[in-house]
């Protein structure tokens, strides 16, 4: 397997991991699921609220695809789609990313 390939696979898996994470600690947090609106009473709240939808997007959106699915009984192509989506914004996310937990990685060892 290529680096490349193992590289684009790790950073995909890294996005979606923390958008996990995110949207779990948020909802344990908050007592309700990370959603795309904001309401933000102050300028600091809006910033959080924007990261927090920049990284958790990915949970977000699959929650959405995934209830559309069992609720409203979307069509397949609606959840094909949206996992294509929310696979591409977790490798954008992951290579973001990445860099920082290297840092990090050699920081510590």
């Amino acid at each position: 397997m290529d680096v490349e390939i193992l590289v684009t696979c790790f950073s995909i898996a890294l996005g979606f991991v923390l958008a996990g994470v995110l949207s779990s600690l948020y909802q344990l947090v908050t007592s309700r699921p990370a959603r795309f609106e904001m309401q933000a009473e102050t300028i600091l709240l809006g910033i959080a609220q924007t990261f927090l939808i920049m990284f958790a997007g990915p949970a977000i959106l699959m929650r959405n695809a995934i209830r559309g699915r069992r609720i409203e009984h979307r069509n397949l192509g609606w959840l094909v789609a949206s996992t294509a989506i929310a696979g591409a914004w977790s490798l954008c996310s992951g290579v973001m990313l990445l860099p920082f937990f290297i840092v990090v990685a050699q920081s510590i060892g």
